[in-house]
């Protein structure tokens, strides 16, 4: 298949981002492949792929859209990695919050806020990715990034059986409408300090990306050599989507 375009993929947990593309190029034929807006391998959710030369060098015009997302915080400890792929720690402190309290800590996250990367990030910082780094034994931690949080709502909390040697723990099921280049787990980590209880991301989906939503996306398992032309949106027809919500200069 030569014919150039994007797809709007599914992404499901367990696979990276790159393994993504990578399965694209086995079932289109195609080399130049290239997708918009990493995920972590735990993550799911939208992720646009970019088939063929054409379309790979309008990626440029995905980078800077604001994205949503739906997220499970965990409360009363923390991972290493703030999410659950690390090595989850109890918190010191046996507080309990109410929802008061913690819709009160999430409004402090709205707008235009500074951030600290996590410690396992795919930055690179002074030529060394953050993660590679933390896996080393030699953490870096990174100066602070501006980003914009547009909208973080709370949608239901759940008490939990607490885990063995861990304080008893609260699921916190959230929304989020932020600007590129923000971390999730970020958020839940900083959240989680704020409350004073410990916080990290069990569940991540990404469900919007400008304007194209997660509906639209078809699953990674649905494709093969015989449906994948099938989905493939032609060039002009999802950038004439984008006019409108192209940042700025």
């Amino acid at each position: 298949m030569k014919t150039p375009g994007f797809l709007l993929i599914d992404k499901p947990a367990g696979l990276t981002s790159h393994d993504v593309v990578d399965r694209i190029r086995r079932l289109t034929g195609e080399k130049r492949v290239g997708h918009a807006g990493t995920l972590d391998p735990f993550a799911t959710g939208l992720l646009i792929v970019a088939v063929g030369r054409e379309a790979t060098r309008e990626m440029k015009n995905f980078s800077g859209l604001d994205k949503d997302y739906e997220a499970i915080f965990l409360l009363g400890a923390e991972s290493d990695t703030d999410d659950r792929t690390g090595k989850i720690e109890a918190t010191s402190d046996k507080r309990q919050v109410t929802s008061d309290e913690i819709e009160m800590a999430m409004q402090k996250f709205i707008g235009e806020i500074d951030q600290v990367p996590p410690t396992y990030a795919a930055i690179k910082i002074g030529g060394k990715k953050m993660y590679e780094a933390a896996r080393e034994g030699k953490p870096i931690v990174a100066s602070p990034r501006h980003v914009t949080v547009h909208a973080f709502n709370l949608i239901e909390i759940t008490p939990l059986q607490p885990l063995p040697s861990l304080t008893p723990l609260l699921s916190l099921r959230v929304h989020i409408s932020c600007s590129s280049g923000t971390y999730i787990r970020a958020i839940a980590r900083d959240l989680g300090r704020a409350l004073k209880t410990g916080a990290y991301v069990e569940d991540l989906r990404r469900t919007r990306i400008g304007p194209i939503p997660l509906t639209e996306a078809v699953p990674l398992s649905t494709l093969n050599t015989e449906t994948v032309a099938r989905y493939l949106l032609p060039i002009p027809t999802l950038l004439a989507r984008l006019v409108p919500a192209l940042p700025t200069s």
